[in-house]
């Protein structure tokens, strides 16, 4: 059965070398950073897909979608595996498409959009849009690794959302073309609105191959570390700067003590015992904001140029769900979740946190701004995992009291925080996948066309 699967796909792509069965390679790529809860560490540690195929063009992705449609074969999407909650991990087995390989940047346009393929990195997308005077709007913690398309299948935001939002905001992602596991594969493209069909998906209602993700005027940024003497104080300070738009800003993060000791490879910006804050500033300002910090009684520990992706230390390989990482790395026992808070009632969200669960959650905030063009707190706490139940009881209580979660300790979409109430995705996955062989599992509220009452 699988050397049939093989050599029906390797005559599906110009190099058969690019068809891989090896198990170890296709084990790795059916996997991803779902470790980080123990929860999906547990549900999905055996879960892999049969066969990896890597296009290198949309033809090809046509060839494979109409190969596994007519045969109804399993079919995950994949790109660098940065993602967090087991979105690329096939849970029925079938076809892993490692879309690594289609990775060209087509062009940047005059008015700053970046028309790419879905594999390319968005290492070398921020380092050539700086060229010709652009940068990425935004980007998760994994620069150097993450791929645009997923970025846009399972992300949301990162670096740069406290000026430009959210991926879903601002006309920031212009328009997707992705392949259709219909009874006749076809290329569809989606402009403006229509990109939420399939923007943070997970892969399960169409296949990226074409993107225009819209860019900024790039900015002369500086990095800067400021230590506070509580938490209070380094939240305060932040959300001042985070809500005042003449500070030109990139990055608006806090950590509560003891986070900032997990940071090892920076202990020289962190001060013990303290609460620290990251920001990315324009380089103009930066003196504006030692003179801010010092006058709210802040210790500037840190500061110094980001000139690009290999930028030495870069502070934000330290923020967004790099923090978690580095926790896990001390204590595998820390997990997190992803919150919501209200930019008016945090504070007293966080006392009630702390006063029913003490030092299991720890506060890590990302200022971002919503899509009414308001910085709010949005965060991904540590909390040190007891048990299932107990991390159950806790966003359960976090929603009790107003904090919104998108829990990242479930495998999919309709709790993981991007899920639509308008039900688009699931039209867009009725339409385009009715089936259900795209990425199946992960959408629980699709039920394919045979089974449909």
């Amino acid at each position: 059965m699988l050397e049939t699967l093989r050599a029906a796909l390797a005559e599906r792509v110009a190099d058969p070398a690019r068809v891989i069965t090896t198990p170890a390679v296709v084990q790795r790529l059916s996997k991803d950073f779902y470790w980080y809860s123990p929860i999906l560490k547990r549900q999905l540690e055996g879960k892999a897909g049969d066969i990896v195929v890597q296009p290198t063009h949309v033809d090809e992705v046509l060839e494979i979608a109409r190969y596994a449609r007519q045969h109804a074969i399993p079919l995950t999407v994949r790109g660098a595996g940065t993602g967090n909650y087991g979105q690329c991990i096939p849970l029925s087995g079938g076809i892993v498409l490692d879309l690594s390989l289609m990775d060209k940047l087509e062009e940047i346009t005059a008015d700053g959009v970046a028309v790419c393929q879905p594999g390319l990195r968005l290492a070398p997308l921020e380092q050539e849009a700086q060229k010709q005077g652009w940068e990425m709007r935004m980007y998760p913690s994994t620069l150097a690794k993450a791929t645009v398309g997923g970025f846009l299948g399972g992300g949301s935001g990162g670096i740069g959302s406290i000026t430009h939002g959210m991926l879903r905001d601002f006309d920031n992602v212009r328009a997707i073309e992705v392949v259709t596991l219909e009874a006749e594969p076809r290329v569809v493209r989606h402009e403006g609105a229509a990109v939420h069909e399939v923007l943070h998906c997970w892969g399960t209602n169409g296949i990226f191959t074409r993107i225009w993700l819209a860019l900024a005027p790039a900015v002369e940024w500086s990095q800067c570390a400021i230590a506070f003497d509580t938490f209070d104080e380094a939240f305060d300070f932040s959300q001042g700067i985070a809500q005042d738009s003449a500070w030109t800003k990139r990055l608006v993060t806090v950590f509560e003590w003891p986070i900032p000791k997990f940071f090892t490879p920076v202990k020289q910006v962190v001060a013990e015992g303290k609460a620290l804050v990251v920001m990315m500033i324009a380089t103009a300002q930066l003196e504006s904001l030692r003179h801010a910090a010092e006058a709210a009684r802040g210790a500037v520990t840190f500061t110094g140029a980001y000139t690009g992706p290999r930028t030495q230390p870069l502070l934000s390989d330290y923020t967004w769900n790099h923090t978690t990482l580095w926790a896990i790395s001390a204590d595998p026992r820390w997990t997190y979740i992803q919150a919501g808070f209200s930019p008016t009632h945090c504070r007293e969200q966080f006392r009630l946190l702390r006063q029913r669960y003490g030092d299991e959650i720890l506060f890590h905030i990302e200022f971002m701004k919503n899509g009414e063009g308001e910085a709010v707190p949005g965060s991904i706490p540590l909390v040190y995992f007891n048990g299932e139940e107990r991390l159950n009881e806790m966003i359960a209580y976090c929603r009790e009291i107003g904090v919104f979660i998108a829990n990242p300790h479930v495998n999919y979409l309709e709790d993981s925080g991007r899920y639509r109430a308008d039900n688009i995705q699931l039209n867009a996955k009725q339409r385009y996948d009715p089936q259900g062989l795209l990425n199946p599992g992960k959408m629980l509220s699709f039920k394919p066309e045979d089974t449909q009452s």
